[in-house]
């Protein structure tokens, strides 16, 4: 794999980690590819803080999807850049049409520890050129997911990509996370993801920017909501807080949700 597609190591840790522990989310998929294939990690990239940072966030993402798919019982589920990660399994219990869309490498590989059914594929394809669209039959209503993606895309790339969404479907909804300015600057010097040999990063520093493609922006969510850092106790709670749910950490980070008009 490719620097890029290593990245998907740190939160596959960061979630079967919280799920052994019984916080946040359970995935014990997760659980056995790590044991199975993870690689050495090391410093922030294997810290318990970075991996509930994780796991919250991935938490975020299930409630997130499971809310739109009520809102729109006939969508058909995006998650793009999916890794190595069990959403489909967490969060798809209607069996709904779901595609997962990486790199060739990633899903070669994530073909060892999930099999495809009538209604869920796992598509090979560049985020960059979202050609890969074609082998998609539905144009409705789509609910995508990018979890840790956008700092991977130049801002170019990133609008190419969602043009390409909103022209393939007739109507769509969008979540992704990404990182501030300030972030990725800071990126360069104490990001995990320098372990994996990732030297540059994007930012999205104005969430408005991203209407040009198509989208409206709706709303920023919360990376680390109250509900889920109480699921932390003591000194963990307190540190966790202060230290991935303060105003420093919110400097950094942002949950953005966009809709077609």
């Amino acid at each position: 794999m490719n620097e890029v597609n290593k990245t998907l190591y740190i939160p596959l840790y960061g979630k079967a980690y919280v799920s052994r522990r019984g916080l946040f989310l359970r995935d014990k998929k997760a659980e056995a590819i790590w044991a199975a294939e993870g690689i050495k990690l090391r410093g922030k990239a294997k810290s318990k803080w970075l991996a509930y940072y994780m796991g919250i966030r991935a938490a975020v993402f299930d409630r997130w999807v499971l809310a739109r798919q009520k809102e729109y019982p006939d969508a058909v589920v995006l998650h793009l850049g999916c890794g190595m990660d069990s959403r489909v399994l967490r969060v798809n219990g209607e069996g709904r049409r779901w595609y997962d869309v990486d790199f060739p490498q990633v899903i070669a590989a994530r073909k060892t520890h999930y099999r495809e059914r009538d209604n869920y594929r796992m598509l090979a394809g560049d985020l960059r050129q979202p050609d890969w669209l074609e082998q998609i039959p539905e144009t409705g209503r789509a609910i995508v997911v990018m979890e840790g993606v956008s700092m991977y895309l130049s801002p170019g790339e990133l609008d190419g990509l969602l043009r390409g969404l909103c022209g393939h479907f007739a109507g769509v909804s969008l979540l992704l996370d990404g990182y501030t300015p300030l972030a990725a600057k800071l990126s360069g010097y104490r990001n995990p993801i320098r372990q994996v040999g990732v030297r540059t990063v994007y930012d999205l520093d104005d969430p408005l920017r991203l209407q040009e493609s198509g989208l409206s922006f709706l709303r920023e969510h919360p990376m680390t909501p109250e509900s889920d850092i109480c699921q932390l106790h003591g000194m963990e709670r307190i540190m966790f807080k202060h230290l991935y749910a303060g105003r420093f950490s919110q400097k950094l980070y942002r949950l953005l949700e966009y809709t077609t008009p």
